[in-house]
This record gives structure tokens, C-alpha cells and sequence, in this order.
């Protein structure tokens, strides 16, 4: 059995949550570029726009877009590791609180009825999940509200299948238009159920961009939703163009006979996550 104390994972996210919130991750800057290639004129300037504000971000160690998000946290936590010190929830808390006041990064956390902001945005939406073998991965997503407003889920009929799940991916991308701030990232969750489902969507955000599903059905389906969404010539900043997402990504999971829950979590061209193994 190893031992861990809480304070290497507070200290992991806070390192996570400083580099994350200042720049995109590789696959994105790649797809942007590739974007970029497929592009004239007011789309174009966009991207370039976009593409230029990451090297300003990066060389002035500010953020790389103003809504530093919710701090989402997923742990897989090897059932051989004994946490030790402050309970996980607070150390993560903890990181956080420690990154977004030494990055300046803008708190965005409140209360739902009052909206009294909590001043250092916490908490953390933290997902844990207990993994073999005797090491703890930490991913950190700094998750925008203006595209995670966009987002939406539906309880589909089996009847429905391939073609509803496809159908609900693109009329969520159709309703967001250009307020997410395109090209999107479009994870997805098929199965499960209602709660779980949406978790799967935000774990498909977490894939490399422009990834591919393993399974072969589920790959396909990824593939004709992504040229069905970029066949609505909404483009990048809602210029017009032939890019409007960069991926769609599904993660599936088996659900009830009765069922076909899917769940569309739309990000940003902002693509920004970092993950470590401790």
C-alpha cells in the first residue's frame, strides 16, 4: 500500500490550474491551425485573432480567455493509495484557491440563488473515481459557461437511435450559433443514465481534439455528426466558413433497455486542460 498525502494533490492542481488557464492544449492549437488552412476571409481573421491571443496569453502569463471557468477535477485513485492529511475535496479546494489567486484569474463561482460570489473560485466540481494499481491521475478543465450554457441533454426513446443521436447533436450546435464562441469542441454521452450521461460528455472533453473512439459504431457516428455540424456554415466567431466545430468526441456507456440518454457538453475553441500522475 503507498501513501499520499492530500498536499502533493493540492499542489498538482494548483500547478495544473496556473497552466491550463494560460494556454491551449496542443491538439487544439493543431486543429486551429488546421482550421485556419481551410479558411478565407472574415473566418480567417477570426481564427487568426483567436490563434494570435493564445501567443499573448502564453508570452504575458495571463489568461488565455477572461471566464477562467469552473474548476472541474477528475481523479482516478489507484485502490492502493492511502490518502493521508486534509480531507480531498479540501485539498483540491485548496489548489485551486492558491492558483486563481496567484494567477489573477477571475473567481466565477457564486450561489445559485443569492449569487453572493464565494471570492476564490470555490468550490472545485470534483469527480473521483477508485482505479487499480497504486497511482492517482489528476485532470484539471477550466470550464467556460459560455459555451457550457450552450450545452444540453436529452432523454431519447431506443427508436430513436443512430439517427436521434446524431439529429440532437446537431440542432444543440444549430441552437448555440456563434455564443459559444466557434469552432467548438462537442463532447458527447450516449448511455448511462441521466446524471451519468452528462458526465461522460464532459469526460469526451478531455480527449485529444480530433480523436477517435475506439469502437468503430461509435466512430462513425463522431465522424457524420462532425460534417453534419460543419454543414451549417455557422464558422468560426459566427463569420460563416467551413469549420464550425473541430470534433465531436463520444464516450458511451450501457443504460436501461427502456432508454437512450444522450448529452451534448459543448466547449469553446478555448480548449484548455491539463492532467498529471502522481
Amino acid at each position: 500500500m503507498r501513501t499520499l498525502s492530500t498536499r502533493e494533490i493540492s499542489d498538482c492542481v494548483y500547478r495544473l490550474a496556473r497552466r491550463a488557464c494560460v494556454s491551449l492544449t496542443d491538439s487544439c492549437r493543431a486543429a486551429l491551425l488546421r482550421a485556419r488552412s481551410r479558411e478565407t476571409g472574415a473566418a480567417q481573421f477570426a481564427l487568426d485573432a483567436v490563434l494570435e491571443n493564445e501567443t499573448v496569453a502564453l508570452r504575458e502569463g495571463m489568461p488565455v480567455c477572461q471566464d477562467t471557468g469552473m474548476s472541474v477535477v477528475l481523479i482516478e485513485l489507484g485502490q492502493e493509495v492511502a490518502l493521508t492529511g486534509a480531507p480531498l475535496s479540501e485539498a483540491v479546494d485548496d489548489g485551486v484557491r492558491r492558483a486563481y489567486r496567484d494567477g489573477n484569474f477571475r473567481k466565477s463561482i457564486c450561489d445559485p440563488l443569492t449569487r453572493v460570489n464565494t471570492g476564490d473560485n470555490t468550490p472545485a466540481h470534483l469527480h473521483v473515481d477508485i482505479v487499480a494499481g497504486d497511482t492517482v491521475t489528476v485532470s484539471f478543465l477550466p470550464k467556460g459557461f459560455g459555451s457550457e450554457n450552450m450545452s444540453a441533454l436529452a432523454m431519447l426513446t431506443p427508436a430513436e437511435g443512430r439517427k436521434g443521436i446524431i439529429d440532437f447533436i446537431v440542432n444543440t450546435v444549430k441552437r448555440a450559433g456563434s455564443r459559444p464562441c466557434p469552432p467548438v469542441c462537442v463532447g458527447v454521452g450516449i448511455g448511462g443514465s441521466f446524471d451519468s450521461c452528462a458526465l461522460l460528455a464532459k469526460r469526451a472533453l478531455l480527449r485529444e481534439v480530433g480523436s477517435r473512439n475506439p469502437r468503430e459504431d461509435v466512430a462513425a457516428i463522431e465522424e457524420e455528426a462532425l460534417a453534419a455540424v460543419n454543414a451549417l456554415g455557422i464558422g468560426a466567431q459566427g463569420f460563416g466558413g467551413a469549420v464550425t466545430a473541430l470534433c465531436v468526441s463520444c464516450e458511451v456507456a450501457p443504460t436501461h433497455i427502456a432508454g437512450l440518454p444522450v448529452a451534448v457538453n459543448i466547449q469553446c475553441h478555448c480548449v484548455r486542460f491539463g492532467r498529471e500522475v502522481l
